[in-house]
C-alpha cells in the first residue's frame, strides 16, 4: 500500500519530474502551481509532454517559452482577456512543438479512462471534425451494442506526474481541492501527483463530513510543499484575485522571445 505523501520544500518537489515527462496540469481557475513553475523552470528540464487540463494558460505558455516543452495536448493555450499564448503561438508557427489538438470532453475522458485503469473510452460529438484528421491515435469504431452507430475510441491519458495547487493539506496529507474535482481525476490518472498548498492544518479532512468529499486522499498524492500565494499572478479562488498588472505586462513583453526571457529573468529573480 502506498505510504503517505512526504513533506518537501518547493525546489525538492520539482525533483520528482524528470526530462521527457508528460506532466499534466489545471486550468487556470482549478489552482496552478505557478510557484512551482519557477522551479521548473529553474531547473531546466527537456522535452516535456504537458495535458493541459482541459485548457492551459500562462503556466503552459512560460514553459513553452522557456524552452522546456516539446509536446503540448490541448484545446487550447489562452491568457483569457489577455490573448493567445504568445510564446505557445510562436512555437506552433515555428514548428518547435508537437500540437495534439484535442477538446475539453475529450481531454477529460482520457483521464477518466487512466483512473478506471482501461486503455481506452468511447466520445461521441467529434465524428465530422478535422481533429481526426490530426489525431492518428484516435480511432472511429462501431458502436457494439448498436448498428450503424460509428463512435471515436481514446486512447487513454496517463500523465506520469500531475501538479496543481490546492487550499490546504491536513497533518496526515490529506488535500482539500474544494469545488475543483478535476483535479482528484487528475490525481487518479497520475502515476505521480505533486501538490502546492497555501498551508498545512492540524487537522484530518477525512474525518470531516462537511470536507471529506471535497478532499484527495493522501494515499494519492506522493508530495506536499506550502507555497503561501502560490497560484500567484493568477487568482485563486476567494483567497486572492489577479494580478492585473502583471497578466497585462506578460501578455505584452512575451510577443518577443527576448521580451519573455527578459521578463521571466526578473520574475525569477523576485
Amino acid at each position: 500500500m502506498k505510504s503517505n505523501p512526504i513533506f518537501v520544500s518547493l525546489a525538492n518537489l520539482v525533483q520528482f519530474i524528470s526530462d521527457g515527462d508528460k506532466i499534466a496540469i489545471p486550468k487556470d481557475t482549478s489552482g496552478v502551481a505557478m510557484s512551482a513553475t519557477k522551479e521548473l523552470i529553474k531547473k531546466n528540464l527537456k522535452n516535456l509532454h504537458i495535458v493541459c487540463v482541459p485548457i492551459g494558460g500562462i503556466q503552459a505558455d512560460m514553459l513553452i517559452g522557456a524552452g522546456l516543452v516539446s509536446t503540448v495536448e490541448s484545446s487550447a493555450i489562452t491568457l483569457g482577456e489577455y490573448g493567445t499564448g504568445p510564446r505557445f503561438l510562436q512555437a506552433l508557427k515555428n514548428n518547435e512543438i508537437k500540437m495534439l489538438d484535442s477538446t475539453c470532453p475529450a481531454i477529460y475522458a482520457g483521464l477518466q479512462a487512466a483512473e478506471k485503469g482501461i486503455p481506452f473510452i468511447p466520445l461521441r460529438g467529434i465524428i465530422g471534425s478535422d481533429l481526426l484528421e490530426n489525431r492518428s491515435d484516435w480511432k472511429v469504431g462501431e458502436n457494439p451494442f448498436s448498428e450503424d452507430d460509428p463512435i471515436v475510441f481514446l486512447k487513454a491519458i496517463r500523465p506520469d506526474v500531475c501538479i496543481f495547487h490546492a487550499h490546504s493539506a491536513d497533518k496526515h496529507g490529506n488535500v482539500f481541492v474544494g469545488r475543483n474535482r478535476d483535479l482528484i481525476t487528475l490525481a487518479h490518472a497520475s502515476a505521480c501527483t505533486l501538490v502546492t498548498v497555501e498551508k498545512i492544518i492540524d487537522d484530518d479532512f477525512l474525518s470531516d463530513n462537511l470536507r471529506a468529499g471535497a478532499t484527495l486522499p493522501a494515499i494519492y498524492t506522493s508530495a506536499i510543499s506550502v507555497a503561501e500565494r502560490g497560484a500567484e499572478p493568477l487568482a485563486f479562488g476567494e483567497e486572492y484575485a489577479e494580478d492585473q498588472e502583471f497578466l497585462t505586462k506578460y501578455s505584452i513583453a512575451a510577443k518577443t522571445q527576448a521580451g519573455f526571457e527578459k521578463f521571466i529573468a526578473s520574475w525569477l529573480s523576485a
